[in-house]
């Protein structure tokens, strides 16, 4: 598990771009709370998920308006029809923490 940011750096929806590896992921914070870490792209239209909405355990595209489930990566909404990766995360003592390599889905 790879530190990558504080806690609160990340308030209930919430969400935070980091780069671990030349890599761009997205970590957000759903209503209740939860830290989820996804790929910070769209499959719709390439541009960061980051900058969306979080509605419940869902982020909103803001370009196109696909949401994708915070949990298992599928979108929930066209015009996007592929999922993201969604990367083992958790918190602890102030800290989030990622493992880029394990993807949960």
């Amino acid at each position: 598990m790879i530190d990558v940011a504080a806690s609160a750096d990340v308030a209930a929806g919430g969400t935070l771009r980091v780069e671990v590896d030349s890599h761009e992921i997205c970590i957000a914070r759903d209503s209740d709370g939860t830290i989820h870490a996804i790929d910070d792209l769209c499959t719709h239209g390439e541009v960061s998920l980051a900058e969306g909405d979080v509605e419940g355990c869902a982020i909103e595209c803001w370009l196109h308006g696909s949401q994708f489930d915070l949990t298992t990566g599928r979108p929930l909404s066209p015009p996007a029809f592929e999922p993201v990766s969604v990367y083992a995360c958790k918190e602890i003592a102030g800290r989030i923490l990622l493992d880029p390599g394990t993807v949960l889905n």
